[in-house]
């Protein structure tokens, strides 16, 4: 076994499906460990003790523990820099790639959620992400610059973002702008696209019949 070998814990169809089409582009081996939100897994006793908060994805290396996706991310593109997909420290892109790694989890989160509950705008000075709309706009002008997120080069943030506006479309959580629509082209084109979701079927059709 390598001492990069590490165990995914992963729910098909779900916010871990964007950390499977990350591992899947980085190209690396890993041992996929399905839990079934269904039958509540990610309740039991077993997965709380490796995440407290019940919630997928969550990987664990060796003894290393790693949960929320750009975490896992930019671990994951540290763990396997051959991969060229995560820019080190000391890399001019370095800053931007931890920018819209920890965007994502502590501006878009808490926006959608307040878009999909319909609450009322909470004043500026007290949230973090400021408006939905100053999300949306910062997402947009980022990918104007385009065609990946730290631009011409395809780094560990499309493997989180990628997926995460796909779905974040489908449901009208975010728009489809020209720059979001033809991003998500992009994206849809990959290979690993296609790949990620065969095996989200797979996996749900196993747990749907067992």
């Amino acid at each position: 076994m390598s001492d990069r070998d590490f165990t995914f814990f992963h729910a098909p169809n779900s916010r871990s499906s964007c950390m499977l089409f990350l591992i899947e582009e980085l190209g690396v081996p890993y041992v996929l460990r399905p839990v079934s939100l269904a039958r509540q897994e990610h309740k039991t006793p077993d997965f709380l003790a490796i995440n407290p908060m019940g919630k997928v994805p969550a990987i664990v290396h060796g003894e290393t523990v790693v949960t929320e996706q750009g975490a896992i991310a930019l671990y994951l593109g540290d763990l396997f820099p051959e991969t060229g997909m995560c820019p080190p420290p000391g890399d001019p892109q370095r800053g931007a790639l931890l920018r819209w790694l920890f965007f994502y989890g502590s501006c878009v989160e808490p926006a959608i959620l307040q878009k999909a509950m319909k609450w009322p705008d909470p004043p500026k000075s007290t949230a973090g992400y400021g408006s939905y709309d100053d999300v949306v706009a910062a997402v947009v002008g980022q990918l104007a610059g385009g065609p990946w997120f730290l631009g011409e080069r395809f780094t560990v943030a499309d493997g989180l973002w990628g997926p995460a506006l796909a779905w974040l479309t489908q449901f009208g959580l975010m728009p489809a702008t020209p720059e979001i629509a033809a991003y998500l082209a992009r994206i849809e084109a990959r290979p690993t696209t296609a790949r990620a979701r065969a095996i989200d079927a797979e996996l749900a059709a196993k747990q749907a019949s067992g």
